[in-house]
């Protein structure tokens, strides 16, 4: 019996232990969205934490509140929120040990870009769940379809994305990846073109993403949202033009091999994955079988 009462707390301490030893979570949402909405990231946040006992799951939020959460989705600099979330986590004892990452829609890209940028505490995973890497051209529909904001998204791009006005103040805009005006995206896209070497290589970047367990990468197969699709997969258009679409190793970033892809490729670090759907549409046992082990 003295036995026993021994054991009992020695096993309870194992299992604390392990409890306490899962991988902290953090999690970016998409366009339109925020850190903590029941039907999205405060599901996703839940069924995480349902699946993985003792987690920590970290939903991003950008802002004082839920309503400038969702609104500077449209309009903070990404840089800044970059700078912003990169300082959340720099100050948060619990992810001092590293964690994974998981962006959703441009919540993907931007995590990239923190572990691009910021490799303290250590990003260890990095799932991108319809992220466009390579940007888009164009928003054949956004969230709130017919909301006034999706309009003068549309219209703003199509004028001017590559004005300072528009690419210091309109989130979009600075993932706007125009294959008929290479040479302006190139020199004046303030955040795409600078975390995938565009205008030169950074070498601290190429480093830092390189240092990733894996990088998963989600695509939508059935995607009428993010123009080309391909770019989930760090695909894009051809330049010059804007109907045939070439894949990542295809690409010069891949074949110059600017961000360490290439090697990451030769390494099996990345993990390009295909759900039928649109934008961000998947069931709970595909999350289940298919991402969950990437956290555990």
């Amino acid at each position: 019996m003295a036995a026993l009462r021994v054991a009992v707390p020695v096993l309870l301490g194992l299992w604390l232990g392990r409890a306490a030893a899962a991988v902290p979570l953090v999690i970016w949402h998409g366009m339109g969205d925020s850190c903590c909405n029941p039907l999205s990231m405060g599901y996703i946040k839940k069924i995480v934490e349902d699946k993985i006992p003792g987690i920590y799951v970290l939903s991003l939020k950008i802002g004082s509140n839920l309503v400038q959460d969702v609104e500077n989705s449209f309009f903070m600099n990404v840089n800044d929120q970059v700078r912003e979330v990169c300082s959340q986590l720099a100050k948060d004892p619990l992810l001092k040990g590293g964690y994974n990452a998981m962006g959703f829609s441009q919540g993907g890209q931007f995590l990239r870009a923190v572990a691009q940028r910021c490799p303290s505490p250590p990003m260890l995973n990095l799932i991108s769940i319809g992220g466009q890497h390579q940007g888009v051209y164009g928003f054949p529909r956004c969230p709130g379809e017919s909301s006034h904001i999706c309009d003068w998204i549309r219209k703003t791009l199509d004028l001017g994305a590559y004005t300072q006005a528009v690419q210091e103040h309109l989130v979009q805009a600075e993932y706007w990846h125009d294959p008929l005006k290479e040479e302006d995206y190139r020199k004046n896209s303030i955040f795409l073109a600078d975390i995938n070497q565009e205008r030169g290589i950074n070498e601290t970047y190429k480093k830092n993403l390189m240092a990733l367990k894996k990088f998963v990468m989600v695509r939508f197969l059935n995607d009428t949202m993010v123009d080309p699709p391909i770019s989930e997969w760090f695909g894009f258009y051809k330049s010059g033009q804007a109907k045939e679409t070439i894949p990542l190793k295809e690409t010069s970033l891949y074949t110059e091999d600017r961000l360490g892809l290439q090697e990451m490729d030769k390494a099996g670090k990345l993990v390009f994955l295909g759900v039928e759907g649109d934008h961000l549409h998947f069931t709970e046992p595909w999350f289940y079988i298919t991402i969950l082990p990437f956290l555990r």
